[in-house]
Order: C-alpha cells, then structure tokens, then sequence
C-alpha cells in the first residue's frame, strides 16, 4: 500500500498547493513556467482534478468493492497527462530533459496507478476463486 499512500499524499498536496497559491506553485515546480503563461484558472481547474484523484486512490485503499473502478479511473486520467507529456517531447515543445524532470510528478503517479489497478484485479479474480 505503499504507492497507494504516494499517489494520495502526493496528489492531495500538490492538488492544494495549486487551489492555495497557484502562483507560487507555478514558479515553485521546475519547469513549469517553460510549458506556457501563467493561468491561474487552469492550474486551480488542474488542483482540484489532482485532489479528487487522491481521494479516489484513498477511497479505494478502504473500499476494496470500489476500488478497481476508482484506481482504474484515476489511473487514466494520470496516464493520459503521463502521455501528453511524452508527445510534447515527441513533438519539439519540450526537450528530451523534461522527461526526466517530470518522472516523479507526472509518470511515477500513472506507473503506480497502472500497478495498483493491476493488483486489485488480480485480488479480486482471486477472491472470485476462492469463492467458487
């Protein structure tokens, strides 16, 4: 449980450090400031996606009959802006650098939701089995 903790605490952190002081996070978080201008609205509409995300991973770590749909919903969303993120360097908006500098925030976050909606399907095909 583990990366459940990781995506939640992360993600609820950084979803209120963007509602909170958007600004300050804007030129707080490296290389954001080179992915266009400051909008205040679209990084408090981004916060309040990332707080939702922990709570559905929270959620799902206490509710095990919702989980699957919870983590694998988050998980998309987490995995589609992990993608983005790759095109923008496929594509020359970003340098291949960026990568690595977003790994921890935008593609570790998608990697362990990918993981964790795998295990709790595995659980549940298991709990399935032992029943029958």
């Amino acid at each position: 449980m583990t990366m459940v903790a990781f995506n939640g605490i992360f993600l609820s952190a950084n979803g209120l450090f963007m509602l909170v002081a958007p600004e300050t996070w804007y030129y707080a978080v490296p290389g954001v400031t080179e992915t266009g201008f400051y909008n205040q609205h679209f990084i408090r509409d981004i916060g309040i996606i990332q707080l939702f995300l922990s709570v559905a991973f929270g959620i799902g770590m206490f509710r095990s009959e919702r989980r699957i749909g919870l983590w694998a919903a988050a998980t998309l969303w987490l995995s589609a802006h992990a993608v983005f993120h790759l095109w923008e360097v496929a594509v020359g908006i970003c340098s291949p650098s960026a990568i690595l500098r977003d790994f921890a925030g935008v593609s570790l976050p998608a990697i362990f939701g990918a993981m964790l909606t795998l295990w709790a399907i595995r659980q549940a095909h298991a709990a399935k089995a032992a029943c029958a």
